[in-house]
């Protein structure tokens, strides 16, 4: 069977707006090659189409004709919740053009809500639910639905679901990700700026899951189950997309890269032994690295780490991130820059209980940590999150579900301690520019100029769409402004569906979050 994978493009700024975001980021989707790999291993002819990609024509009817000019059988999407509609318009102009092409919808908006979002989208024939390997290829290779684990499909007027199948407990099982199915791959893709000093990148994922409770992620797909790449499969990945693609430099966008130690010892120690001359970027946790783990990273390659903290009032931080401690983050950025590497700070705004005075005091801790770099993510609650529900009970605030908005780049939920959303980007923004106008950033990022020579010339290579952007959104700002506030919702998109939680994340979401009272 042939089988086209569709990374759907979704709002990734402005909703209809000009998306000039992936001009300082774009990401290749690593799941669908992947999945790629996996069904073309086992024999079946595999596309992938990227509607962000490098080559992808803007809008419907383009993205559409690129997917069918591949002569699908069947036609897999990997939809985030900001993609779903996305993915919806895609399957709906699909199949009213070639009705016999099976169309399945996959990866967290599709396992949080499971069925209801059939009854609501004829057009798609059947979710795949959790990890996509097995039901993928039990689709290709025409197995009778009914006895498809991890699928839940349409049966005439009727919608079944069948039960989960185990996860993949051996990733060293999987072939690489496909990367050369995918157009403009790895020049048309590139790492967010200044975050890397070697061209060409890449990003990486080598583990799935996660051992942690935090309040605001999804855990539907890999729920409790932490398994990861092994050390030698991972250094041989690496030396796959060097030799094979130019990669120099890899991104790895794990949850939590360190939570297995032996497994990064092993990783370091062939590094050194084995050296790539490729660097990479990781994310760690406070209480789960070492001032030796750290100074192996270094000697390995790594450049940059990343850690969450999310905020610096320590209530948000007991509700919201348990077992970390503002003194440990402290500890643990000292301990990252005594080993010569840079430290990026992983914030969110907008949880409940945040204020204007948490926001500030976060915003004074973030400058005394002198970060090297810093992100701060507008909080969009997550259907299979631990605070799904209390975010839509409407007792810590107000939130406006929009799947288009839910992209963690708009305010879909004010907390009760804001007057409007207008005063939490004002807020926003002003954190923002108070970082990158700091004399510590300034200085960091002077020193290291030459070292970013290749984002610098990505950014001259770019100008004239920079300038294009810079003016567009000055000369628009009201109309802009007056979107945000006034953006329809989309004429099909359903609310208030039920998240669909097994008894483990429902006991997770039971006992993570401790109530909080509205402010005075």
């Amino acid at each position: 069977m042939r089988v086209t994978l569709v990374h759907p493009a979704g709002f990734n700024f402005v909703p209809g707006q000009p998306d000039f975001s992936v001009l300082a980021n774009r990401m290749a989707p690593i799941g669908l090659l992947q999945l790629a790999a996996w069904l073309e291993q086992h024999g079946h002819p595999t596309a992938v189409h990227d509607c962000l990609g490098p080559v992808a024509p803007v809008g419907l009817t383009g993205n559409v004709e690129l997917i069918l000019a591949t002569k699908p059988d069947l036609v897999g999407f990997s939809s985030t919740t900001s993609g779903f509609m996305d993915t919806v318009d895609l399957a709906a102009e699909i199949r009213r053009r070639r009705p016999e092409i099976r169309l399945v919808v996959g990866n967290v908006h599709a396992t949080s809500i499971g069925a209801p979002l059939l009854q609501h989208f004829p057009e798609i024939d059947a979710l795949c639910i959790g990890e996509g390997e097995g039901a993928m290829l039990d689709l290709a290779e025409g197995r009778p639905w009914k006895d498809i684990p991890n699928l839940v499909y349409r049966e005439g007027d009727a919608i079944r679901a069948n039960p989960r199948r185990n996860r993949i407990l051996d990733l060293d099982s999987l072939p690489f990700p496909a990367y050369e199915k995918l157009a403009g791959f790895p020049r048309g893709y590139h790492l967010p700026l200044f975050s890397y000093e070697k061209r060409w990148g890449a990003t990486m994922i080598t583990s799935r899951g996660c051992p942690y409770t935090c309040s605001f992620c999804d855990r539907t797909i890999f729920e409790r189950l932490h398994k990861f790449n092994s050390a030698a499969y991972i250094h041989e990945h690496m030396r796959h997309l060097r030799d094979r693609f130019g990669v120099r430099h890899i991104n790895i966008y794990d949850d939590l890269f360190t939570a297995h130690k032996q497994r990064v010892d092993d990783l370091c120690r062939l590094l050194v032994d084995r050296p790539l001359g490729v660097n990479f970027n990781c994310a760690i946790r406070t209480g789960h690295t070492s001032t030796e783990m750290l100074r192996d990273l270094k000697r390995a390659g790594a450049l940059m780490v990343s850690l969450g903290i999310e905020s610096a009032d320590p209530e948000m931080m007991r509700r919201h991130k348990a077992g970390v401690t503002l003194g440990a983050v402290r500890d643990t950025v000292d301990k990252i820059h005594a080993a010569g590497l840079r430290a990026k700070g992983l914030f969110i705004f907008g949880l409940p209980g945040e204020t204007p005075a948490t926001l500030r005091a976060t915003s004074d801790f973030v400058l005394s940590l002198d970060l090297d770099e810093m992100n701060m993510t507008k909080f969009s609650p997550m259907y299979g999150a631990p605070i799904w529900e209390e975010c839509t009970s409407g007792r810590s605030g107000d939130f406006h579900e929009d799947w288009r908005l839910m992209n963690c780049l708009n305010f879909v939920f004010k907390p009760s301690g804001f007057a409007s959303r207008e005063e939490m980007d004002a807020l926003y923004n002003w954190h923002v520019r108070r970082f990158y106008d700091s004399k510590g950033f300034r200085r960091r990022f002077a020193r290291r100029l030459w070292a970013h020579r290749w984002s610098l010339w990505h950014v001259v290579k770019n100008l004239p769409r920079i300038v294009q952007a810079a003016r567009y959104f000055s000369a628009n700002k009201a109309q802009l402004d007056a979107a945000r506030r006034d953006f329809p919702l989309h004429p099909r998109q359903p609310r208030d569906l039920p998240p669909f939680l097994s008894p483990e994340l429902r006991a997770d979401a039971a006992t993570a979050i401790a109530p909080v009272q509205p402010p005075r």
